[in-house]
């Protein structure tokens, strides 16, 4: 039996609920449900001082993969996340997706994000471009690379010590 794939507005739809998912599991500190959405091979990537370098030749705000990805889902679900004590409250709202197919199949995503974060009466908003590069998975997706150019990651930043 062959699977049929997706319109580009079903492909959309489908994207779209996965960030919106992936975006509510993280603002509710649901760490090891976010952890799940990731691919064995996956990259979270956060670039600093410029949008796009080799991240082996220069420093990045965050550069995790699988293994560091579950240390720091690992982390913050424990009481060693001082950083995180009280927790942030977070809010993110995910959009203008633009998704598209590269040539090994894997779905590419660029969309925007806002988050505010509320922490020790602090408020901090955020404002960045997201890129995805998901695995299709059944009618779901894993997370094979997610890049968040955050505008401002030429300034001094605070605490980010939780998901963005």
């Amino acid at each position: 039996m062959s699977t049929v794939a997706p319109s580009p507005a079903e492909l959309r739809e489908q994207v779209n609920a996965f960030l919106v998912h992936e975006a509510d599991l993280a603002d509710r500190h649901r760490y090891d449900d976010w952890l799940a959405l990731w691919s064995p091979d996956g990259i979270y990537w956060v670039p600093c001082n410029e949008d796009d370098y080799d991240p082996a030749r220069h420093v990045s705000i965050i550069y995790d993969d699988y293994g560091r990805l579950e240390e720091r889902c690992f982390r913050l679900n424990s009481e060693a996340a001082h950083s995180q004590d009280p927790p942030s409250r977070l809010c993110r709202v995910i959009g203008n997706e633009h998704v598209s197919h590269d040539l090994v199949g894997d779905v590419r995503v660029r969309a925007n994000m806002i988050l505010v974060e509320v922490r020790s009466g602090e408020k901090n908003v955020y404002g960045a471009r997201l890129e995805y590069m998901l695995l299709p998975e059944g009618d779901s997706f894993k997370i094979r690379q997610k890049k968040v150019v955050l505008l401002d990651n030429d300034e001094p930043l605070g605490n980010l010590t939780f998901l963005l």
